[in-house]
């Protein structure tokens, strides 16, 4: 035993694991830059590292396929208003709320949330769950170009039918039967807003069973839905 270990990290074992390691990290890296061409077109039903999981591990999912046609637009509006304002106009990353976030960090301060709906896209895809510096560091490149080649309307579509809005229950058509019993389509403005303020804690949040704070958050988002005009224009 002691001399496999020794034979492991002999200069000749080191380079064996360099040989070994540099390719497979080359394909992990790759992987995203390809699939996210493969991405583009419509007909293409990506799923999420989450739902790979929940496969792995023998729980399966629930997740069914929707067009962002066939998704009530106040729902998409209040997504993009509750989790990332300035979804039509940067490309991929909020350098506005990225610079008061690392703004904060330099001053000891508690840091707020800066991801947009493409580092969500991006990191639901091919990025692994929890806090990480390292996650970040990736996640940013990737929601570029990401960005720079797959149209708003599509990252929308994507995002919304790979998020998280329960365990093992992933989209919005799997999410609005779930807590309310209809299609994604007729989705009513006030369901609509409990669903979006859902979806940064999906494991302890619950639309359908809604608590005082999280009905109040809905009635914000519900109202900047309603006017939110230029804000959306891209997904017109």
């Amino acid at each position: 035993m002691a001399a496999a270990r020794r034979g492991m990290f002999s200069r000749g074992g080191l380079r064996r694991w360099v040989r070994l390691g540099v390719p497979t990290v080359a394909i992990m890296a790759a992987l995203p830059v390809v699939l996210t061409v493969l991405y583009i077109p419509p007909v293409v039903r990506p799923i999420s590292t989450l739902m790979i999981k929940d496969l792995v591990t023998l729980q399966g999912y629930d997740r069914q396929w929707v067009a962002l046609d066939d998704i009530a637009p106040v729902l998409a509006h209040s997504v993009i208003m509750s989790e990332d304002g300035q979804f039509c106009t940067h490309r991929g990353v909020d350098l506005g709320e990225l610079k008061g976030v690392i703004s904060d960090a330099l001053d000891g301060e508690a840091t707020r949330g800066a991801s947009t709906i493409p580092m969500q896209t991006v990191k639901n895809l091919f990025l692994w769950n929890g806090r990480s510096f390292l996650r970040k560091v990736v996640e940013l490149p990737l929601a570029i170009y990401f960005d720079a080649l797959v149209p708003k309307r599509r990252i929308m579509e994507i995002y919304l039918n790979i998020a998280e809005w329960g365990p093992n229950i992933y989209g919005i058509e799997a999410a609005s039967q779930h807590y309310f019993g209809k299609p994604a389509s007729q989705l009513s403005r006030r369901q609509a807003a409990l669903l979006a303020v859902t979806l940064p804690n999906p494991a302890a949040r619950n639309p359908a069973k809604a608590g005082p704070g999280l009905r109040r958050l809905a009635t914000v988002i519900e109202r900047r839905a309603g006017k939110a005009g230029a804000y959306v224009q891209c997904l017109n």
